[in-house]
């Protein structure tokens, strides 16, 4: 019998202002850290940061990422670890460079701190980056054989971050209970490499659960700047449950089509992950044979958190039939997650049913 995997980072921490904690918590991890974050990031970041870490004693080497999660900029941040003999990683900020920081520590072979600045996606608890070329299309999901050191989250940071990001992070937790369902349905593998865990089911549940019970209510919130109980549920929600929930649990089509969508031109490639995601998870309902009022109760959810139901909303409107048979063929290859829904679904079936959401969603519009 296969086993099961459940994995899951040594230590998370959330709550509001925690990043003036993240000296005391890395004090035994490291003495020379490497810290990675964009210049928006850096700019909101660094004061706290500085903070934090000087009371600690430690010292630092700061660079700056480029924004693309590619091979190249993981190489190019490795030479200036080696050159500064730094002996942990921390990255600060969205999903690249959270995952640029995870690569840049396993080939420097130190331990890795993830400090998210955005509740996004569920990037930061897992044992795996998302590689794509310079140019952002996705080329492969690179895994580590061990999960984060430390996962911070400072919710007061978190709430400054556009809402947009706080409901993207939101659809694509909302892709992890429909994914692991399908996973386990199928006998499917999961991300950590075995079968799902009973934890994990229940994991992935409470996350969806928590998604419907509090995401509307945090959302408000987020768009006034305040961290509430709501806040913390579903960046708990979007990050460690989803987190925890697709790794040990498993990926299918909803990430598979989003993966699709990458190979396409055009301003598609504006939206965010969760935002593709969000479409993807509405495919895989259609693939599924969901009843049309269960797939209805995704789209007016998704549709109050301002996320794409239509292909007009992900600036497909002008696709050809040909440019969605594309975005199958990426999304059934081999190697992709769709084997975890079905390993019978066709290019063909994939277009057909973004098509068919379009139609469904459209016609509810008012």
């Amino acid at each position: 019998m296969p086993n099961i995997v459940f994995v899951s980072p040594n230590k998370y921490i959330q709550g509001k202002n925690a990043l003036y904690d993240l000296g005391k918590y890395i004090k035994e991890l490291g003495s020379k850290s490497l810290i990675i974050a964009d210049g928006i990031v850096w700019d909101i970041t660094q004061a706290s940061i500085n903070e934090s870490l000087s009371s600690a004693s430690i010292d630092y080497h700061f660079v700056e990422f480029n924004g693309e999660a590619s091979n190249n900029e993981v190489n190019r941040i490795i030479q200036e670890g080696r050159v500064n003999e730094i002996d942990l990683v921390i990255g600060v900020g969205g999903g690249k460079t959270l995952d640029t920081a995870k690569a840049v520590a396993d080939d420097l072979k130190v331990k890795i701190v993830i400090v998210p600045t955005t509740a996004s996606t569920d990037a930061p608890t897992s044992a795996l980056s998302v590689i794509y070329s310079d140019e952002g299309v996705f080329e492969s999901y690179r895994l580590y054989n061990k999960n984060p050191d430390l996962v911070l989250v400072d919710t007061a940071v978190i709430v400054k971050a556009p809402p947009r990001l706080f409901a993207s992070g939101i659809a694509d937790a909302m892709a992890t209970w429909v994914e692991v369902r399908a996973t386990i349905k199928s006998n499917g593998q999961a991300m950590a490499g075995g079968k799902t865990s009973i934890a994990a089911r229940a994991i992935a549940q409470a996350c969806e659960e928590t998604l419907f019970l509090y995401g509307i209510p945090a959302f408000k919130a987020v768009q006034q700047g305040v961290v509430t109980n709501h806040v913390e549920a579903v960046v708990e929600a979007n990050t460690l449950l989803s987190g925890l929930g697709f790794e040990s649990g498993g990926l299918a089509a909803a990430h598979a089509i989003h993966n699709g969508f990458t190979v396409l031109d055009g301003d598609i490639h504006h939206l965010t992950h969760g935002e593709k995601v969000a479409y993807g998870t509405l495919v895989q309902l259609m693939l599924e044979l969901h009843p049309e009022q269960e797939i209805l109760k995704y789209i007016d959810f998704y549709r109050k958190l301002g996320l794409p139901t239509t292909l007009q909303e992900l600036h497909l409107e002008n696709a050809s039939y040909e440019d969605l048979i594309k975005v199958g063929e990426a999304s059934i290859q081999p190697g992709e997650t769709m084997s975890n829904l079905s390993s019978d679904i066709t290019a063909e079936d994939v277009a057909n049913a973004i098509l068919a959401v379009d139609i469904l969603s459209k016609q509810t519009i008012k």
